[in-house]
C-alpha cells in the first residue's frame, strides 16, 4: 500500500487517468473527489462486501417447495 500525505486541494493522479483531489479535512473525516473515465467502477468498500454477504445469505438459503407452492397458488388466485 502506498501512503501520501496530502492537503485539502492537492490531487493524486493514478494510471494517467484517474484524480483523487483531498476536498475537506474535517476532525477525523477527509471529504475525497475521484474523477475517473465511466469505465471505472468507483465503490465504497463496505458497501462491496454488504453485497458480497448478501449474495452469500441468498446463494446458500433453502427454500421449502411446499410453501413456494402455496405462494404460487395465492398469487394464481388473485390473478383471477
Amino acid at each position: 500500500m502506498l501512503v501520501l500525505s496530502r492537503k485539502k486541494g492537492q490531487t493524486i493522479v493514478i494510471d494517467g487517468r484517474i484524480e483523487v483531489t483531498v476536498l475537506e479535512v474535517e476532525g477525523d473525516a477527509v471529504k475525497i473527489g475521484i474523477s475517473a473515465p465511466r469505465d471505472v467502477q468507483i465503490a465504497r468498500r463496505e458497501l462491496l462486501q454488504s453485497v458480497r454477504e448478501t449474495n452469500e445469505e441468498a446463494a446458500s438459503a433453502t427454500i421449502d417447495v411446499g410453501q413456494l407452492q402455496k405462494i404460487a397458488e395465492n398469487l394464481k388466485k388473485n390473478l383471477r
